[in-house]
């Protein structure tokens, strides 16, 4: 049974003229033939142009390279996913039976798209500055967060110059687990440093992304983020 919109719509903080729209922007293509497909289109690029106009903004002095690192952090599947799943999204998306039974409302690319199809729903039903507000909002805490020199450096090189830093071998990565199917596996990969005695997990759509999530645990276990 599908969550209420009501609190979605508080947590987004827009109030809809056309509230079909946000109706639209929850619906999965395995629900129904009108669905938000077309709305995820739009809504990529806008949330693109959004983060690169404020980036542009915040990072005077930055690059064209070190603003694409940066937006690229920003707009990522799994980042847009932690967004979607702070405003409780999941339980409210209109998916269809298969898709409910395999768990598609926790899902990384389901709940990034739809959180993409509600930024162009916004846009659709009341402008521009409308969809600004409400994305720089979202990703404030984020936007505060990040500067050129932590961005210009994956996770995994990042703690790999950490642990040399403090004569520390280096950590290790093992795949510990696999799950979906063959066009959307999810990979669990575990990261641990023996001397220091740490061990932690992450989970990402391939390996390489999970080790990079496992590495940026392990950087705030750390207190390095």
């Amino acid at each position: 049974m599908r969550a209420p919109i009501e609190p979605l719509r508080r947590a987004i903080g827009h109030s809809f003229f056309d509230k079909g729209l946000l109706e639209r922007a929850l619906t999965h293509r395995s629900a129904s033939g009108i669905n938000n497909e077309r709305f995820e289109f739009l809504g990529d690029s806008i949330l693109g142009f959004v983060i690169a106009d404020e980036l542009y903004s915040r990072f005077e002095l930055a690059d064209e390279g070190q603003l694409s690192r940066l937006r690229a952090g920003l707009v990522k599947r799994e980042t847009l996913a932690e967004v979607a799943r702070e405003l409780k999204l999941g339980p409210c998306l209109n998916l269809g039976t298969g898709e409910l039974r395999s768990g598609g409302q926790t899902r990384d690319s389901i709940l990034s798209d739809a959180l993409e199809a509600i930024f162009a729903a916004i846009y659709l039903d009341a402008g521009y500055q409308a969809i600004r507000k409400v994305i720089c909002q979202l990703f404030k805490r984020r936007l505060e967060a990040i500067s050129l020199d932590t961005q210009q450096k994956d996770p995994k090189t990042r703690l790999q110059e950490y642990l040399q830093a403090k004569q520390y071998e280096l950590p290790l990565y093992d795949v510990i687990a696999t799950s979906g199917n063959q066009h959307e596996m999810i990979f669990e990969v575990s990261c641990q440093q023996k001397q220091i005695g740490r061990q932690v997990a992450a989970k990402g759509t391939s390996r390489r992304k999970a080790e990079q999530a496992a590495a940026e645990m392990m950087l705030k276990e750390l207190g390095c983020e």
